[in-house]
């Protein structure tokens, strides 16, 4: 079986910095896409940062130029550097990653537990 464990969430003033880490483990042959998304109280999951398995990025426009995703393939994790964070990033934060478990199945989305991150004013 193939798990997504995710850390580093916390609670944290408004300007500080946070580090989100997802690590994949089980059955993987390979894995591409892989992501984070956030959903706060009420609101819809969204997008916030995503990188290809060549390791191209995009960024929802709301943390462009705080947020660097980032991944390790020999880890098969991907990373989330989240600074000059505010109010407004309070989420829970879930990695995606889309994976190859071999066993005659295709690629597949998974998505990690979530994790809370709490800015502070």
């Amino acid at each position: 079986q193939v798990q997504l464990v995710e850390s580093g969430g916390g609670l944290v003033q408004a300007g500080g910095s946070l580090r989100l880490s997802c690590v994949a483990s089980g059955s993987i042959i390979r894995i591409s896409n892989m992501g984070w998304y956030r959903q706060a109280p009420g609101k819809q999951r969204e997008l916030v940062a995503r990188i290809t398995g060549g390791g191209s990025t995009d960024y929802a426009s709301s943390v462009e130029g705080r947020f660097t995703i980032s991944r390790d393939n020999a880890k098969k994790a991907v990373y989330l550097q989240m600074n000059s964070l505010k109010p407004d990033d309070t989420a829970v934060y879930y990695c995606l990653a889309n994976i190859w478990p071999g066993g005659g199945y295709r690629f597949q989305e998974y998505w990690g537990q979530g994790t809370q991150v709490t800015v502070s004013s």
